[in-house]
């Protein structure tokens, strides 16, 4: 393929791109595609105990909100981890629920996955410095308690029940 062959083929997939994009801009999509990615990564890492969860969920959360406000929508009242992101995102952390499924989930599979490596010394060492790293920083997180009516301030109503 020459020179004149390749910029004609651009130029091809550019034109479709455009027909494709129905008047999107490029940057948009890119953001999409990307933010589509870290959704899946971040689903991934919910399963796979070495792969962040948060940090992919808040890049999609961040490429969303860029490029299309209905995909930041659907990611933040999302059921799964809608809740996940926005009280991460606002520094209200996570529940005790979250943090405690996390931990079992985490040391069950790193604990496996030292048992599958029984004679390797170093790669073992390795998966109990990750685990503790992620435990500590699961444990410094700030625990998200959802607020009840007595910490509102309406202890007079539950007061003229009893």
């Amino acid at each position: 393929m020459n020179w004149l062959d390749f910029r004609r083929a651009c130029a091809v997939i550019l034109r479709l791109g455009d027909l494709a994009l129905s008047g999107m801009d490029i940057r948009k999509a890119l953001l999409i595609f990307a933010g589509t990615v870290c959704v899946g990564l971040g689903v991934l890492g919910m399963f796979l105990p070495l792969m962040p969860t948060t940090v992919f969920l808040l890049l999609a959360a961040y490429c969303y909100s860029r490029s299309s406000e209905r995909f930041h929508t659907w990611l933040l009242t999302n059921r799964l981890f809608g809740k996940y992101i926005s009280n991460y995102k606002a520094g209200k952390g996570i529940s005790l629920r979250q943090k405690i499924s996390t931990m079992v989930f985490l040391w069950a599979s790193i604990g496996f996955s030292i048992w599958l490596l029984s004679a390797s010394f170093w790669p073992s060492l390795l998966l109990l410095v990750v685990a503790v790293s992620v435990s500590v920083h699961l444990l410094w997180l700030k625990t998200y308690r959802p607020e009840s009516t007595a910490e509102n301030g309406d202890l007079h109503s539950i007061e003229e029940v009893s």
